[in-house]
């Protein structure tokens, strides 16, 4: 299963960026999503995630200003980012482990390609 992570790019501090991850096969269920980061020099982080029942996890560092949600109609999982900080420079990268139905049930866990985020003035 592809993941197409896309909505990165440059902007001030205190804006905002939509990221969105959009599946390639219809998910039949989700076990969990998850937004993790990874800043230069820096081992890759998680940001968000959230459960297939709906239970959200955000680090410490992005609670209050990220919203991690997900659309199952049109299987993508996005990340809302408001007041962001240049501390928030980073590569973002989605990740979904679910199953799909093609004929038979198939488990998948897959990572997103990637989308970067400068946050500068």
């Amino acid at each position: 299963v592809q993941l197409q992570a896309s909505g990165g790019g440059l902007v001030q501090p205190g804006g905002s960026l939509r990221l969105s991850c959009a599946a390639s096969v219809s998910i039949f269920a989700i076990n969990a999503v998850g937004w993790y980061r990874q800043a230069p020099g820096k081992q890759r982080e998680l940001v968000a995630t959230m459960t297939g029942g709906g239970s959200t996890n955000y680090a410490d560092s992005v609670k209050g200003r990220f919203t991690i949600s997900r659309d199952n109609a049109n299987n993508t999982v996005a990340l809302q980012m408001n007041s962001l900080k240049p501390e928030d420079t980073a590569v973002y990268y989605c990740n979904v482990e679910g199953a799909y139905y093609d004929g038979s049930y198939y488990y998948f866990n897959s990572w997103g390609q990637g989308t970067l985020v400068t946050v500068s003035s």
